[in-house]
């Protein structure tokens, strides 16, 4: 719920703001893409000024977002061989779990087994 407060609290002055800018910014440019000719490019694009900004806008955002997709790479593959690892930890625990004896190392006298047993100290 206070998600959703959030969210609009945010979305709704931000959607007010990109209306208005895009009611006082309806006159047209020309984006040339030919740095040689000024009056007669070779390619050239006429849009409104608004379309222009929220296009690139968009298309940073694209970009931004690709960029830091790639560069945690590293890092998801990481968190998915660690969910792996954390499966099989589970799932080894819970056959641990399912012995009869309950603690694999004592047996059924409980008595350590001979490698885990103190010996006096040699004097």
């Amino acid at each position: 719920m206070l998600r959703k407060i959030v969210a609009a609290v945010v979305l709704i002055p931000l959607a007010v703001v990109i209306i208005a800018f895009a009611v006082a910014n309806r006159q047209t440019v020309t984006v040339s893409f030919d740095p040689f000719s000024a009056e007669r490019p070779a390619s050239s694009l006429t849009l409104p000024l608004f379309v222009l900004v929220i296009g690139l806008l968009i298309a940073g955002v694209l970009i931004g977002g690709t960029a830091s997709w790639l560069r945690h790479g590293n890092l998801r593959r990481t968190a998915r061989r660690f969910e792996r690892d954390i499966r099989e930890l589970r799932s080894e625990l819970a056959s641990l779990r399912q012995t009869p004896s309950g603690n694999a190392s004592v047996s059924e006298t409980g008595k350590p087994p001979e490698r885990l047993q103190l010996r006096t100290p040699v004097q």
